[in-house]
C-alpha cells in the first residue's frame, strides 16, 4: 500500500473522530512540518509553535479535505501559510540548522570553518528576503518541491512562483558575491 493510500485510509478515519488516526498522521509528518516552518521563520520555538499551529488548524479542517490522497501537499499548505503569517508578523532570525544542509564527510577543520562561515552568510541573505520569497526558495531549493506544488502550497500561481524563486537566487547571489 502506498502511503498516499496509507493516508486516504488514516485521514477518512480521523474525520469520524478517530484520535488515534490523526495521532499516526501527526508521527508521519511531524518532521517535515517543522522544517519547512524552521526554514521559514528561523526560529526553533517559534517553527515548532507554527508546527503545532498546522496540525490543530489540520484537525480542525478535516472536513475541508476532500482527496484524502492528498493530504500531505494540504498540511504543507497550510504549514507554509502559517510559517509565512508568523514571518511576516515579526523579523525573523533565520538560521539554517545544521541538518538542513547535506553534511561533509570528508571535510577537515578548516574546510567545516568555511562552511559554518558560509551559513553564517546565507542565513544573513535569507534575512533579508520577504517571507514570500524565502518560502518559495526553502520550498524550492531545501524541500525539492515542484513550482507547481509551490504554488499550491502557497496559495498563488506557478508564474508567481517562479518570479518569487527568481528573485530570491538573485538576491542570494548578489549577497553571496563574495563566496564565489
Amino acid at each position: 500500500m502506498t502511503s498516499e493510500a496509507e493516508d486516504g485510509i488514516l485521514v477518512a478515519r480521523a474525520r469520524d473522530g478517530d484520535t488515534a488516526a490523526f495521532e499516526g498522521l501527526v508521527r508521519r509528518y511531524a518532521t517535515r512540518v517543522y522544517r519547512i516552518a524552521l526554514r521559514i521563520v528561523g526560529d526553533a520555538d517559534t517553527a515548532e509553535d507554527a508546527a503545532q499551529d498546522s496540525f490543530i488548524t489540520a484537525w480542525r479542517c478535516l472536513h475541508e479535505i476532500h482527496a484524502e490522497q492528498a493530504f500531505a501537499a494540504w498540511l504543507y499548505r497550510i504549514a507554509a501559510t502559517r510559517a509565512v503569517n508568523v514571518a511576516r508578523a515579526r523579523r525573523p532570525e533565520i538560521s539554517l540548522e545544521e541538518e538542513a544542509l547535506p553534511p561533509s564527510r570528508t571535510a577537515g577543520p578548516a574546510q567545516q570553518a568555511v562552511a559554518a562561515e558560509l551559513r553564517a552568510a546565507l542565513n544573513r541573505a535569507l534575512r533579508r528576503l520577504t517571507p514570500e520569497q524565502r518560502a518559495c526558495w526553502v520550498l524550492r531549493e531545501l524541500e525539492g518541491m515542484s513550482t507547481n506544488e509551490i504554488a499550491h502550497t502557497v496559495h498563488t500561481s506557478p508564474d508567481a512562483v517562479r518570479g518569487r524563486v527568481h528573485r530570491a537566487r538573485a538576491r542570494l547571489a548578489q549577497e553571496l558575491t563574495p563566496w564565489r
